[in-house]
C-alpha cells in the first residue's frame, strides 16, 4: 500500500476504506466523518489520513456525477456557497499549521457530538435563516480542518433540498470543497500520498458499491441506522479522547523525571 505499515496494519487500513466507501454512498455524506477517527488509531496524524480521503472523494463523487449533474439542485449551491467556502478556506490552513494534538482533539469532540445527537435521536436541525447561516460556516471550517463538517450543513440542506436531488447536490458540493483543499495541499507542499491513494481505490470501490446497492434499505431505516452509528462513534470518540489524555499524561510525567534526573544519567 506504499505506508510505512504492517500487514496487519494494512489490513485494518484496507477495512477501514470499505468502511469510508460504503458510508459515502450509503448515506450520501459523512466517510470521512465516519473513518477518520479510527484510522487514527493506526496512525495519529490527520495529516497523513486526509489528502487519501480527499483523492477518494473527487474520484468517487466524481465518478457518481458523470452521469447526474442534471440532478444538482445548483441554485441553492450557488446560495450557500458564499457561506461555505471562505471559512472552508481558513480550515485547510488551520489542518495545516495547528499541532497535531489539537487537530485530534477537534475530530474527535466533534465526533463525539455526532455520536451523542445520532445515539439519542436528536437532530441537528434550524428554522430560521440566521442559524442556517451559522451551521454552514461552522460546518465550511469544520469540513476544512477535518472533512467531518458534513452532517452540520446537510442539517441545511435537507430543509431546502427535494430528496431526490440532496445525494446528488451534496457530491457537488463534497467535491468542490475537496478541490480547494486539494488545491491549497498543492500550493503548501504537503504531501498528497498520491500513491497510497490509489492502491486503496480498489478496496474503496468495494465499499461504494456496497453503499450504492445499500442506500435505499439505509434511507428507510435512518433512525436506526444512525443510532447504531451514533453509539459506535461515541465509543470511538470517547476511547480516542482518553488515549490522547493518557499520552499527554505520559509526556508531561517523561519530560519531569528527565529533568530531574542528574545529568550524568
Amino acid at each position: 500500500m506504499l505506508l510505512d505499515f504492517s500487514l496487519y496494519q494494512t489490513l485494518i487500513v484496507a477495512s477501514l476504506f470499505v468502511w469510508t466507501g460504503f458510508v459515502r454512498t450509503g448515506l450520501g455524506f459523512g466517510g470521512a466523518a465516519l473513518g477518520l477517527p479510527l484510522m487514527l488509531f493506526v496512525q495519529n496524524d490527520p495529516r497523513l489520513w486526509l489528502p487519501i480521503i480527499s483523492v477518494h472523494l473527487l474520484f468517487f463523487s466524481g465518478l457518481t456525477l458523470r452521469t447526474r449533474l442534471h440532478n444538482v439542485d445548483w441554485r441553492y449551491l450557488r446560495h450557500t456557497s458564499p457561506y461555505i467556502i471562505p471559512p472552508a478556506i481558513v480550515g485547510v490552513f488551520g489542518l495545516v499549521t495547528l499541532p497535531i494534538l489539537w487537530l485530534n482533539v477537534f475530530i474527535y469532540s466533534i465526533t463525539l457530538f455526532y455520536g451523542f445527537v445520532w445515539l439519542f435521536n436528536r437532530a441537528i436541525e434550524s428554522r430560521h435563516d440566521w442559524v442556517d447561516k451559522l451551521l454552514l460556516v461552522i460546518g465550511g471550517y469544520v469540513a476544512g480542518t477535518s472533512l467531518t463538517g458534513a452532517p452540520l450543513m446537510v442539517a441545511v440542506y435537507m430543509r431546502h433540498v427535494s430528496m431526490e436531488k440532496l445525494r446528488d447536490t451534496l457530491f457537488v458540493l463534497w467535491f468542490i470543497l475537496v478541490s480547494i483543499k486539494m488545491t491549497t495541499f498543492i500550493v503548501l507542499s504537503v504531501d498528497l500520498h498520491f500513491q497510497a491513494a490509489l492502491s486503496l481505490i480498489p478496496v474503496a470501490a468495494i465499499g461504494h458499491v456496497l453503499g450504492l446497492k445499500a442506500h435505499t434499505a439505509i434511507m428507510q431505516n435512518d433512525l436506526l441506522f444512525k443510532r447504531w452509528l451514533g453509539g459506535g462513534l461515541v465509543v470511538v470518540s470517547t476511547l480516542g479522547l482518553m488515549n490522547l489524555g493518557l499520552s499527554v499524561y505520559l509526556s508531561v510525567v517523561f519530560e519531569a523525571v528527565k529533568i530531574s534526573l542528574p545529568s550524568h544519567f
